[in-house]
């Protein structure tokens, strides 16, 4: 595990196995691959994130990143991960369980993002099997909640294919490629996950 340490030689981060993929956070070595695969994927990406800034995909930009990703694990807020496929050992992506809310919530907010080249294959239905799996057994989370865009139907049908139940419209809800957007909110409870998790 020492291989995914990212400060401390103590801190041992979290590695999800899937189904012929695997999730783990970015190191500095990363910065290559990631921002290949994000500049590559900027149009496919674009009209479903948030305005990218003007250094998004600079070294020092993903140096940020790096140091954000460490504090928000540290203080359990967030978890973000890279997907990888297995058998290449290739980045194809990237996953966050966010926003988590512990206390009388115990809950937490699924975001994720696919390179161009690897979308339609799948993966992120896989990646996402494997993270809910992660939030529900090792995060202890009881709720795991995710929007999208409403004319993004290949994010609905995925989440769908995961167990997430539809729960309404949230109008205006994140501001995604400029303008603030309506979102179709789902969510997944622990009780109702798939039982191949």
């Amino acid at each position: 595990m020492s291989l995914f340490r990212l400060t401390k030689a103590s801190e041992t981060e979290p590695l999800i196995r899937g189904d012929g993929l695997y999730l783990r956070p970015a190191v500095a070595g990363d910065f290559p691959a990631w921002a290949q695969l994000r500049a590559e994927s900027r149009a496919f990406l674009t009209p479903w994130e948030p305005t990218w800034p003007e250094d998004d995909l600079t070294r020092a930009a993903f140096r940020r990143r790096l140091r954000r990703q460490v504090e928000d694990m540290t203080r359990d807020e967030s978890f973000a991960l890279l997907i990888f496929d297995a058998g290449a050992d290739a980045l194809i992506g990237g996953l966050t369980i966010g926003g988590i809310r512990r206390g009388v919530a115990q809950a937490a907010t699924l975001g994720y993002w696919m390179g161009e080249r690897y979308a339609g294959r799948g993966r992120m239905t896989r990646a996402v099997a494997a993270a809910v799996r992660y939030g529900f057994s090792t995060l202890r989370l009881h709720r795991i909640e995710a929007a999208c865009l409403p004319e993004n139907v290949a994010s609905m049908s995925l989440l769908e294919r995961n167990g997430f139940r539809r729960e309404g419209l949230a109008r205006a809800y994140l501001r995604i490629d400029g303008g603030w957007r309506d979102h179709v909110l789902y969510a997944l409870l622990e009780n109702e996950a798939p039982r191949a998790f």
